[in-house]
């Protein structure tokens, strides 16, 4: 069976290293590089909930997207969240690789995963963010009919949009929060941007900047890249058991007269 410092360098392999941004934390963030490995719980969070889950199906070993240590964790107690995660990995021998940016920023990652999963072609990496997708859909459409094929297909509880009165054709996406982007969205000619996180002037300002904004929320724009990773996973170490965390987006919609 794989060592858990093996499935880091496979990782690793598709997501380098040094393509995560500067602030980040990425690899293996708790456990032994040589223990060895026979269940893979893939989630894009690492919350009590999956850690929970993670020891009762008898996993050795947690691949998540969002790091579970960031900020500069100082103590590890159980006097706030971050320390009560890292003490229950530790507590049930449940070691933690996490793969953020570099996974972002690398070819097949979370960015190509979306624009695949939302039905573009042509994509391309818009240089100037590292981050950005944008391509074109086969046919034209509105915005309406796009945010409801966005949320039927990444399975949101909700989406929000900004309608700036252009048909949807050229897409720029960008899974998680990736709203500081938007202009670059607007130099590379794109009529909409898909991402999530964004802010109330965003949304006001989105008409009069000529471009159609679609919030598709944090979870849902990034979860897909768990089903590739699995993937690639199984592929590479096929002797493994793996699956995915029954981690589900966190925000909920009041919808009048539900």
């Amino acid at each position: 069976m794989p060592r858990v410092g093996e499935i880091e360098a496979a990782l690793f392999e598709i997501a380098p290293r040094d393509c995560a941004m500067d602030w980040d934390n990425v690899g293996l963030l708790t456990g032994k590089p040589g223990r060895e490995v026979r269940k893979v719980l893939v989630s894009l969070d690492i919350t009590l909930d999956v850690i929970e889950e993670a020891g009762r199906w008898g996993a050795d070993l947690i691949v998540a997207h969002h790091p579970v240590i960031f900020n500069g964790q100082k103590t590890v107690t159980d006097r706030d969240v971050v320390g009560r995660r890292i003490l229950q990995l530790v507590e049930r021998n449940i070691s933690a690789i996490c793969m953020h940016t570099n996974l972002d920023t690398a070819g097949g990652g979370v960015n190509d995963t979306l624009a695949e999963w939302l039905g573009l072609r042509d994509f391309y990496c818009l240089e100037e963010t590292g981050v950005l997708r944008a391509g074109v859909l086969d046919e034209p459409m509105d915005l309406g009919a796009f945010a409801a094929r966005v949320g039927k297909t990444l399975g949101c509880n909700g989406v929000r949009y900004a309608d700036a009165g252009r048909r949807v054709h050229r897409v720029a996406v960008g899974g998680g929060a990736c709203g500081e982007f938007e202009d670059a969205a607007i130099r590379a000619n794109c009529d909409t941007f898909v991402t999530a996180d964004l802010s109330y002037h965003q949304f006001l300002d989105a008409k009069e900047k000529g471009i159609n904004l679609v919030d598709a929320g944090h979870f849902p724009t990034e979860d897909p890249i768990c089903h590739e990773l699995i993937g690639y996973l199984q592929t590479r170490f096929p002797g493994l058991q793996i699956q995915k965390a029954n981690h589900r987006e966190v925000i909920q919609y009041y919808v009048e007269g539900e």
